[in-house]
């Protein structure tokens, strides 16, 4: 049985504790009026040497004034809202890339179950925060959700359109269907498996056979609705019938990835003595190859949506290639280019700190991927990467980090009576 360290416990409560000041530093600190932002503005536009009538050529100070007074509103709230989301679509990854396994009865991963069990214990836990979330946006504590707004929605022909389906109490009810259902075929799944432990049973394992299969058709469908409608209904305008394949990859290769981390985490401990080099190798083959898939999903939209030209389509990318170029741009080098050039050596992917250093750049890579998807249409130009943002991670990266090590104590770290368990002990080649 695995025991968690106390000083994996400490880090998680520093993470934490120092998540929550920063974050409240973040909304302390928002401008407390739209005539503040105006004098901040205007002290801006005098220290770049402009006169007021040139500031006044440039914007309607009081109407640019208010734009930004709500996008600066919304930046603690987008940030935690990115970290929150990300942190859980993760767990989720993992999960599905666990079901898979399982429907697939694939012989070399049973011996790496109880780790993706582990980062799937953060799915209730991280849908309960990003249910929180949208549940204070629907309450009007901040402007994510643009189509929230009944004003805007009065005055928006393209938004009123979509108000059969964009609105508040079938928002929440279908919210409340993806994090439930997910939640539930989760639990079902690590209840299944550790009563495994305790007497083999042919029926648990083809009730576990079973629910795979079920969890992977309702995750096919509820995880394409969910990226419409926790990332891009942000983009209320917008829409891209590949958005939730594009997401899919992304949290798909992030939890893959996690596990890999984990995994070598253990091993460095002098646990999971029976995972080996060949194990890690197939590990790295799927952030590899799921790599390579985000890439193509990138590369398609991006490049469909870019010469087709159509001005309600580019305008997506438009905004992020003019307000967020280094990001948008650094972030694809990061997911396709580090993983291509380092992954694609057979060696490489069985050299655990060459694997970690990798799964770090992927994590990150893909952590800029939700930034650059949900604060263009939060904060839009008033981004900034400064203390809410990493204050963000670091809360939900310590909530994430306690949860899921405490994961690992509640069974043991190899599943016991598990019928590809002895194929996994002796993967190699």
């Amino acid at each position: 049985m695995y025991t968690i360290s106390s000083k994996i416990k400490l880090t998680a409560a520093i993470l934490i504790i120092l998540g929550a000041i920063g974050l409240i530093y973040g909304f302390v600190n928002t401008p407390a009026s739209v005539d503040e932002v105006s004098t901040m503005l205007a002290e801006e536009h005098a220290a770049h040497g402009e006169t007021h009538a040139a500031a006044d050529a440039h914007h309607d100070d009081s109407h640019h004034a208010e734009h930004v007074y709500d996008q600066l509103k919304n930046r603690p709230w987008a940030s935690i809202y990115t970290a929150a989301l990300f942190f859980f679509l993760l767990a989720v990854g993992a999960f599905a890339f666990y079901a898979v396994q399982n429907a697939a009865q694939a012989g070399w991963s049973p011996i790496l179950f109880r780790v993706m069990e582990a980062i799937s214990t953060f799915i209730l836990p991280g849908g309960i925060l990003v249910f929180v979330l949208l549940v204070l946006s629907s309450l009007g504590y901040n402007h994510l959700f643009i189509w929230m707004d009944p004003e805007v929605v009065a005055h928006d022909e393209i938004i009123a359109n979509k108000v059969g389906y964009l609105n508040v109490p079938f928002f929440l009810l279908r919210a409340v269907i993806y994090i439930g259902g997910w939640v539930f075929l989760s639990w079902l799944m690590r209840k299944n498996s550790r009563q495994m432990d305790e007497n083999f049973s042919e029926a648990l394992f083809k009730k576990n056979f079973k629910v795979s299969a079920i969890f992977l058709v309702f995750f096919i469908v509820s995880e394409s609705m969910m990226s419409w409608d926790f990332i891009m209904s942000i983009d209320t305008h917008w829409f891209s019938t590949l958005f939730g394949w594009y997401v899919f990859a992304s949290m798909f290769v992030s939890g893959i990835t996690m596990i890999a981390l984990i995994t070598i985490f253990l091993k460095s401990k002098g646990y999971l003595e029976e995972v080996n080099d060949s194990h890690i190798h197939d590990l790295a083959k799927f952030m590899f190859g799921i790599s390579i898939f985000w890439t193509y999903l990138w590369f398609s939209q991006f490049l469909l949506i870019w010469y087709a030209n159509i001005p309600e389509e580019a305008v997506y990318f438009i905004q992020r290639i003019e307000d967020y170029n280094l990001l948008f741009f650094g972030m694809v080098a990061i997911n396709f280019i580090f993983p291509l050039l380092v992954l694609v050596n057979t060696d490489f992917k069985r050299v655990n700190w060459i694997v970690v250093m990798t799964g770090i750049a992927i994590l990150f890579g893909h952590y800029l991927n939700f930034y650059v998807m949900i604060m263009p249409g939060t904060v839009g130009e008033s981004w900034f990467i400064g203390i809410p943002e990493i204050a963000s991670v670091l809360l939900v990266g310590g909530l994430f980090l306690y949860f899921v090590f405490n994961g690992l104590t509640k069974a043991p770290l190899v599943a016991k009576n598990f019928p590809l368990m002895k194929e996994s002990k002796h993967f190699h080649y």
